[in-house]
């Protein structure tokens, strides 16, 4: 399943578990593995915590500092530090899942990483039962 995300800002994180639930509930299957993929390069998905937004505030914050934007890139189009943050982030996360639930641990939600937006993105996800 394809599902068509929408950032409203350069910088950010969107909660798309339920979107991963949808797929595994349309799927049907009981047991597998759900694979999120994201097929962009400065956007990536992660999973972390959804209880205290600040976490998600945090990560952005360090991401940020870790890799600032800088005119020191040699990439023409000025979004070099997009394209680390997304490797550092990561392009596809992994779920288990057994009598059609998603294994994530309580406070786990599967995020969308936003890194150049704000951008029409694709994520892909697919279920392996």
């Amino acid at each position: 399943m394809i599902y068509t995300i929408k950032s409203s800002k350069r910088i950010e994180f969107i909660d798309i578990t339920d979107l991963v639930f949808q797929s595994l509930r349309e799927s049907r299957v009981s047991h597998g593995v759900v694979n999120v993929f994201v097929p962009h390069t400065t956007a990536g998905v992660t999973i972390n915590e959804n209880s205290d937004p600040s976490v998600v505030e945090d990560i952005i914050s360090w991401l940020a500092r870790l890799v600032p934007t800088s005119e020191e890139f040699k990439h023409l189009e000025g979004n070099s530090d997009a394209h680390i943050k997304a490797t550092l982030v990561g392009s596809s996360v992994n779920i288990p899942f057994s009598d059609s639930e998603l294994n994530l641990g309580v406070w786990q939600a599967v995020y969308f990483c936003e890194f150049d937006g704000p951008r029409k993105r694709n994520v892909v996800v697919s279920v392996i039962g």
